[in-house]
């Protein structure tokens, strides 16, 4: 399913600023003539959309880890069919809010030992990382404060409270140096302008570079 385009996620804990900063991005590249898809996960696709509402609503404990993963496997797959793949192949910007990163945090490491699982359905139905992902770095406590003063519908895993956005924060951190060649931390803990900027640049250096 790879393309020629560039496949580009922003990953972080709740509150963090990456949707934010997420669409920013594809304002600057779209402005510098990059043909670019915006899309989010869960969701990207009218199936991914309609597992989006399942798992993002409700009681915390609505659904197992292993349950979720299954969920989240299946819109990512659907995602991947019908929106990120047929844009790369067409050699577009790919930004997506969240990925299987996100996947091998909340549900592989911060409600059991899950990770392997995540993994092993990663690469039997999915096979595809990103050629770069940008690492929203914030501190949890603002974080949640800022997710929930949102006041959304969908705070399913903000309501797990503020000790699991630590073991997020941590988690993502281990993740950018388990796989150090595709991420880049960016300090989230600042004005959304500068933020944007680093952002930006490092999308630009990406586009430079051959893809996988």
């Amino acid at each position: 399913m790879n393309g020629s385009g560039l496949f580009l996620t922003f990953e972080g804990i709740d509150g963090s600023g990456k949707s934010t900063q997420a669409r920013l991005l594809a304002d600057t590249l779209r402005a510098e003539g990059h043909e670019v898809v915006l899309t989010r996960e869960p969701g990207g696709s009218p199936g991914a959309e309609e597992i989006r509402r399942l798992v993002l609503e409700g009681d915390p404990d609505r659904w197992s880890a292993e349950t979720e993963i299954l969920l989240f496997t299946a819109a990512r797959r659907d995602h991947l069919e019908r929106t990120i793949a047929p844009a790369l192949a067409a050699g577009k910007v790919v930004i997506c809010d969240r990925f299987a990163d996100s996947t091998r945090m909340y549900q592989g490491l911060s409600r059991g030992d899950l990770r392997r699982l995540v993994d092993q359905l990663h690469g039997l139905m999915i096979g595809r990382e990103p050629d770069l992902t940008l690492l929203i770095d914030m501190d949890p406590d603002t974080g949640l404060s800022r997710a929930k003063g949102r006041k959304g519908t969908e705070e399913r895993f903000e309501d797990f409270g503020p000790e699991l956005q630590r073991r997020m924060r941590a988690g993502f951190l281990a993740l950018a140096e388990e796989f150090s060649g595709r991420f880049r931390v960016i300090d989230g803990n600042r004005e959304i302008s500068a933020v944007a900027s680093d952002v930006a640049e490092m999308a630009r250096k990406a586009l430079l570079q051959p893809t996988s």
